[in-house]
């Protein structure tokens, strides 16, 4: 459609069922080029069998594009103007949102060769694992990123204040994203103990498997979303059919092959061992949960015709015990010694971020309005997150038990690796602040408002001044100006919308965001309406966010903890070219 601008334009060809798969192939093709290209450290059995599974599911996909999905195809009218992209879809952050989460989704598929080549050859071992991390890793990054902009454009582009609603289609990229998280972990096992080689493959193999499930469920008719591509269920047959056996040999395989790898290193109860296990088992048990809350709708539709939602209350009621559970022992895993550890060592060390932890639950609770016994338990697990990773750093520079001098010079020289790992904790810490503030203490107002009205939320004073037209690129809009102001005094102005897009016919919100800090007033402009009077009056809604910036600032750090390790000489050991030996 030539009246959008440049960025959806570029951004439409993957705004389609045809163009998507068309980029998918596009980052697959790229991710077996690095792969061939990069793999120098590779034994030339491994790296040859990698190359060839990368090859077979670029041409099972390849020709899925071609025969069903075909974006080459002439038309034999063309119109003078396209259909443009839908207009909930123009939006900055969701046009640079599916290539950063295919980029996520496609990159598990080296993992995925790495784990059949290794069961073919029959190699899992640390230097398999070392292979494997810096290929998750990067897969890993991008899907954090990917999702954390699918978040931020729920929250200020639909209109309804929130940003995470457990809509299948979000939870299909959560999966991977939690598969991958406990492949990070668990493959340090495997390459510093040559343990749990078994386990690492088989969450190897899962991760991508979860990434063409999310492509199926997106594509094959059997959700209605917002973000859903597709209604046709021919599509969607061929790819369960990929799905089926893709997973199905590979699965089959290392059914085969895991009981003849070796059990690797012994390690006691309490060590880094364990609490890596640890993690990996409340990781496998959140994902169990997230699929059958995904699942289960669409199982019990199919079987009884009866359509069920299964929303928010299940998964607060199963999903967020599991990751307090992780929270809670999350920074006590890197103070612990591999193969037998102290805990009573440990916990003298984090003693100080546990009573930060307690006073700032304690002082939550007693101070802010209204009383929320879980709130206040979310920032205290938060804080325990940030504070662990600060006495983490601590504990690795030595500061405050040697000279000022010698700790700068640990701290300049720790590798990136760790300097990546306590970002990504730090930022899981970040996140889970925010999220617990907003989610505890989140307050909304609504009124049908003249020109002169007002309205108030959590202490703020809205007035509605003007109403107005507004032209844009490639649509019309109805401007409001708001003004914002606490106890008499102004604060800010907020000029949210309503456009209304010719092409398409449809109509939509944009919303107005007034920063107060870390926290969001956030502002909408819904239908004109006219009293019985005559008299037009506009449906404004304003919600206060509570620290909602530190949501989306989390995964940011934590993405950037994932690239600072990827830095790591260490990580590129893998990829390295082997020096030419002397003959």
């Amino acid at each position: 459609h030539t009246e959008k601008p440049m960025l959806y334009k570029v951004a439409g060809a993957w705004g389609s069922h045809e163009g998507s798969i068309l980029l998918w192939c596009f980052i697959l093709t790229g991710y077996g080029a690095a792969a061939a290209t990069l793999g120098r450290g590779l034994p030339q059995g491994l790296k040859a069998l990698m190359v060839a599974v990368q090859g077979a599911l670029g041409s099972v996909f390849l020709a899925y594009t071609v025969f069903a999905s075909n974006p080459l195809l002439r038309i034999a009218a063309p119109p003078v103007e396209g259909a443009s992209l839908n207009p909930l879809l123009q939006d900055p952050a969701l046009a640079i949102h599916p290539p950063f989460l295919y980029c996520g989704y496609v990159g598990m598929s080296v993992v995925f060769s790495l784990a059949v080549a290794a069961l073919i050859e029959g190699r899992v071992d640390a230097a398999w694992a070392r292979w494997v991390r810096p290929w998750a890793l990067a897969a890993w990054s991008f899907l954090t990123v990917g999702i954390t902009l699918g978040a931020f454009w729920a929250y200020y582009e639909l209109g309804w204040g929130g940003w995470w609603f457990w809509d299948p289609v979000e939870n299909a990229s959560f999966m991977p994203w939690l598969m991958a998280t406990a492949l990070l972990h668990s493959a340090i096992v495997t390459e510093k103990r040559g343990a749990l080689a078994g386990w690492s493959l088989f969450l190897a193999l899962g991760a991508f498997t979860f990434s063409m499930l999310g492509a199926f469920l997106v594509r094959s008719g059997v959700l209605t979303s917002v973000h859903a591509f597709a209604v046709d269920p021919k599509r969607g047959v061929l790819l369960l059919i990929i799905l089926g056996a893709t997973a199905g040999s590979a699965f089959a395989l290392f059914a085969w092959r895991a009981p003849k790898l070796s059990p690797g290193g012994v390690f006691a109860p309490i060590s880094r061992e364990s609490a890596l296990v640890l993690n990996n088992i409340l990781l496998a048990a959140a994902t169990t949960t997230v699929l059958l809350g995904t699942l289960y709708p669409l199982i019990r539709e199919a079987l009884t015709g009866e359509a069920i939602s299964v929303g928010p209350p299940y998964f607060n009621l199963t999903f967020a015990p599991l990751m307090a559970v992780l929270a809670i022992i999350l920074p006590a895993g890197p103070l612990l010694a591999w193969k037998r550890g102290d805990l009573r060592g440990v916990g003298q060390r984090l003693w100080v971020a546990a009573l930060a932890a307690l006073g700032c639950g304690l002082l939550t609770y007693a101070l802010v309005s209204p009383r929320k016994a879980l709130g206040a338990l979310g920032v205290a697990i938060g804080t325990w997150l940030v504070a662990g990773a600060v006495v983490e750093l601590i504990e690795r520079t030595r500061a405050f038990r040697i000279p000022a001098g010698e700790s700068w010079r640990r701290l300049t020289g720790l590798p990136r690796g760790a300097w990546g790992m306590t970002l990504a904790h730090l930022g899981l810490g970040v996140f889970v602040l925010g999220a617990c503030f907003e989610l505890g203490w989140k307050a909304e107002a609504a009124e049908a408002l003249p020109l002169g009205g007002s309205l108030n939320v959590a202490g703020y004073h809205l007035v509605l001044e003007t109403v107005g037209p507004r032209e844009g690129p490639n649509f019309e809009s109805e401007r409001a100006l708001i003004r914002v102001s606490r106890a008499g005094k102004p604060i800010c102005t907020g000029e949210p919308d309503r456009r209304f897009y010719p092409a398409g016919g449809q109509t939509i919100s944009g919303i107005a965001l007034c920063y107060r800090g870390a926290s969001h007033l956030y502002m909408v402009l819904g239908e004109r309406r006219k009293t019985t009077a005559g008299t037009p009056v506009w449906l404004i809604r304003a919600y206060w966010n509570p620290w909602a910036s530190l949501i989306f600032l989390g995964p940011v750090i934590m993405a950037l903890g994932g690239v600072t390790s990827l830095s790591d000489r260490r990580m590129r050991l893998g990829v390295a070219r082997r020096r030419e030996q002397p003959t």
